[in-house]
This record gives C-alpha cells, sequence and structure tokens, in this order.
C-alpha cells in the first residue's frame, strides 16, 4: 500500500535522527541529497510514511586522515571528495569515481553515505569501498557496529542496514605509495548511470601483479566484488593472455538486467571490457 502522504521531520542533530528512526519502527527513511531516494519515490519503489531530513547535519560531515586511517562522514558531499587535495593524495580513486558521478549540480547534493547506502547497483561508489576493502559505521540508538562493505550489500535495493539504523561514516585504509587505481564507466550520455563499470586498486612488485581487488558497478542485482577476476591478475604482469582471463572472469559473474543500456550479453561483455580497461589503467600507474 503506497501512503498519500508521508510526514516530514527534519533532524537537528545525529541523535535526533536516530530517534526520530527509531520511532518509525521501518517505516521512515533518510533525506540527505534526496538523489537516491526521490527518484525511487515517483517510481513508486520506495513509500515511506515518515521523511527524516538530516541534510543539516554538519556533525556528520568532514574527512579524517591520520597516517594511513581514513574516515569520511557519511554525509560529505561527491564534490567535497573531489575537492580534497589530502584524500587525493591518499586515495585518488574516490576523486576519480565521484568524478563520474551525475553532474556537478548532483554532486554538489549528492553524499557518500547515501551513495553507498541505498543499496542500488548503478551508484558508483559501492565498488570502490569493496575495493579498499571499507567499513561503513552503522548507528542506531542501540549502539554502533561495523559492517564490511564486501558483505552489506544483499540484492537490488537491499543492505545488511537493520531497522533503526544510519551509516555515520565510512573507514578505510589508504592504499600504499605508489599503488595502481583506476575507474572505468561506460555510459550513454553526460549524468546516466552505467552500463557497466569497474574499479580497480593494484600493487605492483617486480613488474607482476602483488595485491589486486576489482568491483562491478551495475552489471548485476547489487554491486559486486569480483574476486576471481582479481586473483587471475595476481602474480602475472597483466599481458594478453592474463587481461583476458581476468576479463572473462568478471564476465562470469555478471549477471546485468536487459534495459534501454543494452542487451544482458551486451552489458556482460562491457563488464569484462571495463574490467580490463581499468587493470591497464591501474598497472600503468603503479609502474609509471
Amino acid at each position: 500500500m503506497i501512503p498519500s502522504s508521508f510526514d516530514y521531520h527534519r533532524a537537528n542533530s545525529k541523535a535526533a535522527a536516530l530517534q526520530l528512526l527509531s520511532r518509525a519502527g521501518g517505516e521512515g527513511r533518510l533525506l540527505a541529497g534526496g538523489h537516491s531516494l526521490l527518484p525511487m519515490m515517483k517510481l513508486r519503489m520506495a513509500a515511506p510514511s515518515q521523511i527524516i531530513d538530516i541534510s543539516q547535519l554538519s556533525e556528520l560531515k568532514g574527512i579524517a586522515i591520520n597516517g594511513s586511517a581514513i574516515e569520511i562522514g557519511a554525509m560529505t558531499t561527491q564534490h567535497e571528495l573531489i575537492a580534497s587535495d589530502k584524500l587525493d593524495e591518499a586515495c585518488p580513486i574516490i576523486g576519480e569515481a565521484a568524478e563520474l558521478i551525475a553532474d556537478p549540480q548532483v554532486r554538489y547534493c549528492g553524499t557518500l553515505g547515501g551513495n553507498v547506502g541505498n543499496g542500488d547497483p548503478g551508484n558508483d561508489m559501492p565498488a570502490v569501498m569493496q575495493c579498499l576493502d571499507a567499513v561503513f559505521v552503522a548507528e542506531s540508538i542501540k549502539g554502533t557496529r561495523e559492517i564490511p562493505a564486501r558483505a552489506f550489500y544483499q540484492g537490488a535495493y537491499m543492505t545488511a542496514l537493520g531497522e533503526g539504523e544510519m551509516i555515520t561514516k565510512i573507514s578505510f585504509s589508504a592504499p600504499p605509495k605508489g599503488h595502481g587505481y583506476a575507474y572505468k564507466k561506460l555510459k550513454r550520455k553526460v549524468g546516466d548511470y552505467a552500463t557497466a563499470a569497474a574499479a580497480v586498486l593494484m600493487t605492483v612488485s617486480g613488474g607482476r601483479v602483488a595485491t589486486c581487488a576489482i568491483g562491478l558497478t551495475n552489471v548485476g542485482d547489487r554491486p559486486l566484488h569480483a574476486e576471481n577476476a582479481a586473483k587471475a591478475a595476481i602474480g602475472t604482469a597483466l599481458d594478453g593472455p592474463s587481461l583476458k582471463r581476468a576479463a572473462e572472469a568478471a564476465e562470469a559473474v555478471a549477471a546485468p538486467a536487459e534495459d534501454g543500456r543494452g542487451s544482458t550479453e551486451y552489458r556482460t561483455k562491457m563488464a569484462g571490457v571495463m574490467t580490463r580497461r581499468a587493470l591497464e589503467r591501474a598497472f600503468a600507474r603503479a609502474t609509471a
């Protein structure tokens, strides 16, 4: 049953937001930038009876870098991620991916927490966070827990968040100096969701891939951690056969739906193509 109206609440603190979310009893949704929730409501994919506006909560913003430990507040916008020189130095793949999200108007409002927390397989940051092996810090009135990004996504718009929980920050370790990285995205036009996209992080030693992580965007019912594709690259000099095996492994895990972006077969093949391109770019950066 779709409610004909909803109650709107503006939270003036994180504590107030958590109280409102708890009282909503599963019928509440958080409004941050609005670029995930509002389209879902228009398409009748979400029908909350309570909307809790957290867009003014500055306590949930910010980028903190302490040695190799990085913490980003959930309300930090994509624009703020791009504009942070310190974040770009410590973990440049975040800015690279953020610059490919929608358009500047959206990036000024859209938040990292909303992008990773909604469970939309078409959002760009989940694949990056899976590569980074990030942890999402979830809070409720009952306490705080940490959820690994690689275990967070359970299906289309389904996540490990419990009732009354909200993501308040994202934490991860900075990749080592000299690492390779790339986010490659195929899209029909500026501002569109990916037809297919791939995120890659790697280290190289002695001309061969020493470590590698690969995440895929919009080629399944959830963001995908392509472990077998990464394993196919590790220990190789990323020659032609190695790249082919990694691309085929990415295609094997992909299961995109047919839509206006292309057939299942085409989008599956593009998952492999984007994986190959991201691997090539990341390797080139690591060996430059």
